[in-house]
């Protein structure tokens, strides 16, 4: 079965179900690391007035950015090796046909704009994901999104394989799980994924993501 990417958006959860995923993978790296700056995911609640944002850095400068409103979602990715990111003819177009209730996104300084490779879009009630239609060149991952969307698959086991590889631990799936449906999250639970995690700054994140406690 082929990777989501900007070829296979029908396999990327709709909005409603993209945010609630990201509050997860968020609240996740919060417990298995405690310094933000380590962590791939994260989320604000709290981003303004009406608007929410998640997002995934990998610390080598890959990343991607989501955009929720009351609209629906605007999400922008940059890989830095794919051939996308050094053709700059293509990534000039890749904005076209955002529409103005997302253009936010678009000039978003915290976005970093010109480092682009995708954009993707879609509205609440929209029945599928937009992107703008620019010809990429021929690779199996022209620009980066099989990269950085494939672990959106909603799949507790997806995390739990990137966490054995990243943080070089194994993790509790059926907490993982449990954290990926949204279930209140418990101190148990918590230290039941790390053991060093501290309870009082992991509510704090909470907090901040809009996780339930």
């Amino acid at each position: 079965m082929p990777k989501i990417s900007t070829q296979y958006l029908s396999r990327l959860p709709g909005v409603a179900e993209l945010e609630s995923l990201l509050k997860s993978l968020a609240m996740l790296d919060a417990i298995m690391r405690s310094e933000w700056e380590y962590r791939y995911y994260s989320f604000n609640a709290k981003w303004g007035k009406g608007k929410r944002m998640g997002s995934m850095r990998n610390g080598s400068g890959d990343e991607f950015f989501a955009l929720f409103n009351n609209y629906g979602c605007f999400m922008k990715g940059f890989q830095h090796e794919s051939p996308v990111a050094s053709m700059p003819e293509i990534k000039s177009q890749l904005y076209d046909g955002v529409p103005t209730e997302l253009h936010g996104g678009v000039t978003e300084p915290a976005f970093a704009p010109d480092d682009v490779t995708f954009c993707i879009w879609r509205a609440a009630d929209g029945s599928r994901w937009e992107r703008a239609r620019v010809k990429l060149p021929k690779d199996i991952d022209p620009d980066g999104s099989a990269y950085l969307l494939s672990p959106l698959d909603g799949n507790p086991k997806t995390y739990g394989k990137f966490a054995e590889e990243y943080y070089e631990v194994e993790v509790d799936l059926e907490i993982v799980a449990a954290i990926y449906e949204h279930q209140p999250l418990t101190k148990a639970m918590a230290l039941g994924l790390n053991a060093e995690a501290d309870w009082k700054d992991i509510k704090k994140d909470a907090k901040q993501i809009a996780y339930p406690l």
